[in-house]
């Protein structure tokens, strides 16, 4: 069953609402933000379900909660509210957010270039009609031609992927036209962490080099850099890069300045002007290069954890470029954070496999006592099913760090690695060779 919020009268208090398309995850961070800056809010569900891959957004806060249907009848029972901005919490609503945005007649990025905000292969060749440095790719839903691409290009390793996915679903580093074949082919069998179905996949030139996360907030097109994070990553046997953690770049640190001037080239290109984005960018010999970007607030986003490191972070000043674009142009747009502390965000991957029966509260304990630990997201409970992790969504814990300190950072890090398989107890415990 769907939970809802009270679907309120759109007459009332003269306050401005605003509509979150799809608020999962990171997304249950916009809704005090905007709150707080005077505004009631709406929540508008994508799809019939809510997506069982990621928790359901607690509708509590909103003055309303709609399940699309239809673009017209969401539409007009939209229109009563007269919101001022329509906007994507997470993901899986960034197409229906743009629609519903430029009908409303809100600040929108319009609908022209949405499927360049979604599709990987169109996003990578609309840079590449920009001028832009990207990837070499080829999409098909036949295998054969996915092999025959690589075979031709002769430069190993590729990259296999979905077209519409995100947090590391189904991502594969191919060495070989075997490894091709067989990644491909898991691709066109499977679904997204959204449920759609992969009708093509996606082959790509392996960017070689460091991979950062550069995140922004923009209004009129003039931006805000919110952060440049390095990545952190392991190469499974299986082909599976999985996350392990991102540390906090000073602004002027190495790449950043490089990473941020092409992020706001590339949202220029994709047709970005209003809103939140989460880009991820590597560093080649020969400059950076765009794996993706979204038009969302970043995952690992954490408001208190993001003003402490930071000095700000994207829901607050999301809110703002929305509701007061004035104070947000004069205080924030072309301008960026400033390094406050060195943080880590980690998310912690396991081997192990089973059912959760509970949590030792005294693992969790024993982490959240660790100097440098600033928050501790538990991403599994009881009667959740554990699983070796190959991506984001299979990652255990998240974890925020921060210290004046780097040692201190290194040393809670190593005592988090030896803490993090004692969280869950579990029935039937397996070890995977992954």
């Amino acid at each position: 069953m769907v939970p809802t919020a009270p679907d309120r009268s759109p007459s009332g208090p003269d306050r401005p609402v605003v509509v979150l398309v799809d608020a999962y995850t990171s997304g249950k961070y916009l809704p005090p933000e905007f709150a707080a800056l005077g505004a009631d809010l709406v929540h508008v569900q994508s799809t019939p379900e809510f997506m069982p891959s990621m928790p359901a957004p607690d509708l509590g806060p909103y003055r309303a909660a709609l399940v699309h249907q239809d673009v017209d009848r969401t539409v007009a029972r939209l229109a009563p509210y007269r919101p001022v901005a329509v906007l994507a919490g997470q993901e899986p609503g960034v197409d229906l957010a743009d629609v519903l945005a430029e009908r409303l007649g809100t600040p929108a990025n319009g609908t022209a270039l949405s499927a360049a905000r979604r599709d990987k292969y169109v996003m990578i060749e609309t840079l590449r009609a920009a001028g832009l440095r990207c990837a070499d790719q080829a999409r098909s839903g036949d295998v054969d031609r996915l092999v025959a691409w690589a075979r031709a290009r002769g430069s190993w390793p590729v990259v296999v992927k979905p077209l519409r996915s995100a947090a590391g679903d189904s991502v594969f580093v191919c060495r070989d036209t075997a490894e091709v074949r067989q990644a491909a082919e898991a691709v066109l069998a499977g679904e997204t962490i959204y449920q759609e179905s992969n009708h093509e996949a996606l082959v790509q030139s392996y960017l070689h080099g460091t991979e950062y996360v550069v995140d922004m907030v923009s209004r009129d097109g003039r931006r805000h850099l919110c952060g440049a994070w390095e990545y952190q990553k392991r190469l499974l046997p299986s082909g599976r890069n999985i996350y392990d953690r991102e540390r906090l770049l000073a602004h002027d640190e190495g790449p950043a300045p490089a990473l941020a001037a092409y992020v706001s080239a590339a949202l220029d290109a994709l047709g970005v002007r209003h809103g939140p984005t989460h880009a991820e960018v590597i560093m080649t010999p020969e400059g950076p290069a765009l794996v993706e970007v979204g038009t969302r607030i970043a995952g690992n986003m954490h408001p208190g954890f993001h003003d402490a490191c930071a000095g700000g972070n994207q829901a607050t000043l999301t809110a703002l470029a929305y509701l007061d674009p004035e104070t947000f142009h004069a205080r924030h747009a072309d301008r960026g954070y400033r390094r406050r502390a060195h943080a880590v965000c980690c998310t912690t991957p396991t081997t192990q496999e089973g059912l959760v029966e509970g949590v030792d509260e005294a693992a969790v304990a024993a982490i959240r006592a660790l100097p440098t630990v600033h928050g501790l997201n538990l991403k599994l409970g009881p009667g959740q099913y554990l699983r070796p992790t190959v991506d984001l969504y299979t990652s255990t814990l998240r974890v925020f760090l921060l210290s004046e300190d780097p040692g201190a950072l290194a040393r809670d890090l190593e005592r988090l690695g030896e803490l993090k398989d004692q969280v869950y107890r579990l029935r039937d415990r397996q070890e995977s060779l992954l």
